[in-house]
């Protein structure tokens, strides 16, 4: 599967067709030769099971989330399905610390304090089972309908705030997110899912296959699909008038995803095409003009072989991964279209080895390797001489260790470090220190410490619109570095009672960000930032849950200036009941406080509160769900980026969403 190339006379040398449809060839080919692995039933664990329930997004390897060296959190496919979240964005800001923001084009997401707008999520680094999927062009993965797994797909998303480049080098500067995905065996037959939403006239229609075929492969395949008509807004564009854009924020999105799996072999594909409409006449192009919009598709794929030996005290990994981004979009400036496209390729491997012969410790050692040929930034004009071509490669290499030293029975030390080298900027080094203390039964300290770094992409090393769009030598731009210190305590009061305290101070130095009297990227001054989060969850014998969250986080650039679209304040909560015949009922509340525009002005804080009723099976294999999101109606805005003719944006107000899925 490949892209058509989004201009052939610029960019000749795409991504190798050849090479992917080989690597698809070989999975299929190498799973049908080994047995399949059994799911969790996620639904049927207690608070406690829950709580010391594996992760691998945090090591790279399996740990009681206890062990972990950060205050993980897990999503469940129960979680998603309770409370009707319809994106990952909307999973995530269920978090404490987590917060989201949306353009009517993006979902960006937030966390503890920093979310820069437009800034395409580049500091988190989200992977799915395990494979990077931040493209090199933008550093870019978004988390609104355009994210390229389905939601239903979803077994359960692993959340490990803070630095994760230790681990993983670039992106991971503010949290690791590992979606895992369902299996074959988990699903076992066919589903068809279809939903309708108003008053955004959404239709959405999901087909999936999933079993353990005879020759013991264990086979998922789905095929998802999404059409909106939008809705019709009054937007005021200051001087560039006002008015109703009128059928302007359609969008339509297509995704298909596949996963083999046979004893130590696992292959994954994940593909999706999103169109998005703009009604808001973003990076300042004409208002109110119909036919402008942008485009993006992604293609993830990596085959995994996965095996212990000697006595299981020798775990080996061995993956080759490749990747695919494009991005197009139509623009009119001055009542003259304006086409713009990029294209990232990326492919790599990476060797893993886990030792625990040695008494009283885990020891890692990794290396990792990617080569990006295509980072291809390209804007096309009416006239052919003021076109822009901005065609450029790059590579990054990691070598990582970490050993987990249990020091005694209540006592364990974490240290790691990786070493990262790029095409960008020279070698940095991503430390990370742990101490976990094991005070009761009950009782889990953990004391953190991490570095992580970021180098600049192609888009904010290379882009410049001071001279009219037109490339100019531009002076290097600095590694994003972040220090962060942390210290969490988990508490079980109760076999069914679960408190956390996590308090943390991070400082940011030379983070990139957009210039408007510069008109390019540059390194701003040291941002730094203190928070803390209050969480409990609370579960019942009858299958009730409630958990709840307070989070304060204060992020100011150096001199006491607050972060742009930085809420000081986080309020949560979230009840789920069982219903009668099976049905189940999750009520969401979201509070934040008001967050700063890019004017130095603020927007409102607010409260928006989301219902979700699902109905059992009525029929024999089937299950009906309603969602009132923004039960109340509240009218809210949120801060958007630089490049736009307002500096906020109102979201949406209560909608309806009725959705059936169907199992035989």
């Amino acid at each position: 599967m490949t892209f058509p190339d989004p201009c052939q006379t610029a960019v000749a040398d795409a991504t190798r067709p050849t090479g992917m449809a080989w690597l698809a060839w070989l999975g299929l080919s190498l799973s049908l030769a080994l047995p399949a692995r059994a799911d969790t039933d996620l639904s049927a664990m207690s608070l406690e099971q829950l709580m010391e329930m594996p992760v691998m997004a945090a090591s790279k390897y399996a740990q009681a989330q206890s062990a972990v060296a950060a205050s993980v959190s897990v999503i469940t496919r129960e979680d998603i399905r309770s409370f009707g979240w319809r994106t990952l964005g909307e999973a995530l800001a269920s978090l404490p610390g987590f917060h989201t923001t949306h353009d009517r084009q993006y979902t960006y997401v937030g966390a503890r304090g920093l979310g820069i707008p437009d800034d395409y999520n580049t500091r988190l680094l989200i992977t799915l089972n395990g494979n990077r999927l931040n493209e090199p062009t933008y550093d870019s993965v978004m988390a609104g309908h355009e994210f390229p797994l389905d939601q239903d797909l979803i077994e359960r998303i692993e959340v490990i705030p803070g630095p994760g480049g230790a681990v993983y080098g670039q992106n991971a500067l503010f949290g690791v997110i590992n979606l895992v995905t369902r299996s074959g065996a988990g699903l076992n037959g066919t589903e068809i899912a279809a939903a309708w939403q108003a008053p955004q006239h959404t239709r959405q229609l999901r087909l999936s296959h999933g079993r353990v075929l005879d020759n013991g492969v264990d086979l998922l395949l789905s095929a998802s699909g999404l059409r909106s008509r939008g809705e019709d807004r009054f937007f005021d564009f200051g001087a560039g008038g006002s008015g109703v854009a009128a059928g302007q924020d359609g969008e339509r999105d297509q995704k298909l995803f596949l996963r083999l799996s046979r004893g130590p072999w696992a292959f994954d594909l994940a593909y999706s095409d999103r169109r998005k409409d703009d009604p808001t006449a973003a990076f300042m192009t004409d208002p109110l003009v119909p036919g402008q919009y942008l485009r993006d598709r992604y293609l993830s794929t990596q085959l995994q072989y996965e095996d212990h030996f000697a006595d299981h005290t020798q775990h080996l990994l061995a993956r080759v991964f490749m990747g695919q981004y494009r991005y197009d979009s139509d623009a009119v400036y001055g009542g003259e279209l304006y086409r713009s496209s990029a294209a990232s390729a990326s492919r790599g491997i990476e060797l893993r080895w886990l030792n625990t012969a040695w008494a009283a410790h885990t020891f890692m050692l990794g290396l990792e390797l990617q080569d990006n040929p295509r980072q291809d930034q390209v804007s096309i004009l009416t006239d052919p001489a003021d076109n822009l071509y901005l065609l450029s490669s790059g590579w990054r290499v990691g070598l990582y260790a970490q050993d987990e030293w249990r020091l005694s029975d209540t006592l364990v030390a974490t240290l790691g470090l990786r070493a990262d080298r790029n095409s960008v900027n020279r070698t940095r080094l991503s430390p990370r220190a742990a101490l976990i203390w094991q005070a009761a039964p009950s009782s889990n300290v953990k004391l953190l410490y991490g570095r992580a770094h970021r180098s600049p992409n192609v888009y904010e090393q290379d882009w410049d619109w001071s001279a009219g769009a037109y490339p100019a030598p531009l002076p290097a731009i600095a590694d994003e570095r972040i220090e962060t210190a942390e210290l969490v305590l988990d508490q079980r009061l109760a076999p069914d009672l679960a408190l956390r305290a996590a308090l943390y101070q991070w400082s940011l130095r030379d983070m990139v960000e957009w210039s408007s009297s510069d008109w390019r990227f540059v390194s701003a001054a040291p941002t730094q930032a203190r928070g803390a989060e209050l969480s409990a969850d609370k579960h019942w014998a009858s299958g009730a849950r409630l958990r709840g969250s307070v989070s304060l986080q204060d992020a100011q650039v150096r001199g006491g200036t607050r972060l742009v679209n930085s809420p000081k304040r986080l309020g949560k909560l979230h009840f789920s009941a069982p219903l009668p015949m099976g049905g189940r009922i999750g009520l969401e509340w979201l509070a934040e406080s008001r967050r700063r525009t890019v004017d130095g002005g603020h927007v409102a804080g607010h409260a928006v509160t989301h219902l979700h009723l699902s109905s059992g099976q009525l029929l024999p294999g089937v299950e009906w769900s309603l969602g009132v999101y923004n039960l109340l109606g509240k009218r809210y805005r949120q801060p958007v980026g630089p490049d736009n003719w307002s500096t906020a944006l109102e979201q949406d107000g209560r909608s309806v969403r009725l959705k059936m899925e169907a199992r035989f």
